[in-house]
């Protein structure tokens, strides 16, 4: 078991152990004792949402060494020179944006729109943060926009990332479909993009067996991207959760999509790649998973597909091959979670002693063989042939034709066999 998943399995004992989802973390990072955040931290964070880009470690060591509400006094309160002396590591022209950005923020009007669709924000410190998104260190995402009932914390501690390619071929949106059926129904949460391709099978697949989902958007979660999945993300957010970093009215860019692989990888168990060209934006959410010390797999298809091409890369190295939720579940799942053993028919000669089945191969393909010759060719005595020739016989391997032996015609090769004839 890998580092973050035997700390995300701490996190589900200790869970257990005390009936609440009272803000654990992994290892390194301190965990909350049930403090409250306050009204001024929240305010603070969901301001900083609209300032600081998903990812910005900067903006992250910033908040740790000082605290959101103090941040937002420096970007807002202070002279340029006294912020440029206080908020260090960036260029006077980035620092010029988050001033910008931030005297133009209002998180009581984006608080106020979250909850107009029913979502809320929920930052560090709240019961409801999952404490294995801590593991991103200064690139923890600041907040999270929620849209949905389920308690995300509660959910994330045993979920499973299922990514891959947006112009997936029928067998990758099968197997997509295949494994969040299969993981939903063995009370895993699958967590996706809510893409085009891979990602909609998924969630798909989960929604029809009536299981539980996320949807890690890199927009603000009022904001139905791609536009397609407008009925989907609606259904996401009734039977799941809606999640995403940036605040309502939030838009989509080509970064953000980028750095929200980072958070779909932390806050699973293991991240599962089905179908993925070498640049593909799944493999960056697979090798964010492997840097935290999740379990990452690959689902394989045809060599002969550019589109499975990364992921055959990814199973090169230190990625594992999957092939249903069985397999996945073993993996990222507790002790004694097993798939079952995977092994090919037994057929009727399997089950021969090792003398009588060199007896069945020492008779001729065609034709008759005496007891002499069987028994040289078999290395064992006539006695010992003879009897284990009227064994094969009862099982209906052979037959007698006068002084000689033969093989039975349609021999059971693939039949059941019974022990006392035929």
């Amino acid at each position: 078991m890998s580092g973050g998943a035997r700390r995300e399995t701490d996190d589900v004992m200790g869970a257990r152990a005390v009936g609440t989802a009272a803000g654990g973390t992994h290892g390194g990072v301190r965990r909350a004792e049930g403090r409250r955040v306050s009204d001024q931290e929240r305010l603070a964070r969901a301001a900083l949402t609209r300032v600081v880009e998903p990812g910005d470690e900067a903006a992250g060591r910033w908040l740790r060494e000082c605290g959101a509400v103090e941040l937002m006094r420096r970007l807002t309160s202070l002279d340029f020179e006294e912020a440029a002396e206080a908020l260090t590591g960036v260029t006077g022209k980035r620092l010029g944006g988050y001033r910008t950005r931030a005297a133009g923020a209002d998180p009581a009007r984006d608080l106020a729109a979250v909850a107009a669709v029913g979502g809320r924000f929920v930052c560090p410190g709240d019961e409801e943060w999952p404490g294995q998104l801590d593991d991103l260190g200064d690139g923890r995402p600041v907040g999270l926009w929620v849209r949905g009932g389920p308690h995300l914390r509660m959910w994330a501690l045993r979920s499973v990332a299922v990514v891959g390619a947006r112009a997936c071929t029928p067998y990758g949106a099968h197997m997509a479909a295949s494994l969040g059926a299969g993981l939903a129904e063995r009370g895993w949460v699958v967590v996706s993009g809510a893409a085009f391709g891979v990602d909609g099978a998924a969630h798909r697949g989960v929604l029809a067996a009536g299981g539980a989902t996320v949807a890690v958007l890199a927009c603000g979660v009022d904001v139905v991207y791609p536009r397609g999945h407008a009925e989907l993300i609606g259904r996401i957010a009734e039977q799941g959760l809606v999640v995403g970093e940036l605040p309502p009215g939030g838009h989509p860019t080509q970064s953000r999509f980028i750095l929200r692989n980072r958070v779909i990888a932390a806050l699973t168990r293991g991240t599962v790649v089905v179908e993925a060209e070498y640049r593909s934006g799944s493999l960056v959410t697979a090798r964010g998973a492997q840097r935290l010390g999740r379990f990452t797999m690959g689902v394989p298809g045809p060599a002969t597909s550019g589109l499975s091409a990364g992921v055959h890369e990814l199973l090169r190295g230190e990625g594992v091959l999957v092939t249903d939720a069985a397999e996945v579940v073993e993996l990222v799942g507790d002790i004694g979670e097993l798939a079952p053993a995977r092994r090919g028919p037994v057929l009727p000669r399997d089950l021969l002693d090792p003398v009588a089945a060199l007896v069945l191969e020492s008779l001729p393909a065609r034709g008759r063989a005496d007891v002499r010759g069987v028994a040289r060719d078999a290395g064992t005595t006539p006695d010992e042939a003879l009897g284990k020739l009227y064994e094969l016989h009862s099982l209906g391997f052979v037959e007698r034709r006068g002084d000689g032996w033969q093989l039975t015609s349609g021999a059971p090769d693939h039949a059941n066999v019974r022990r006392g004839g035929t």
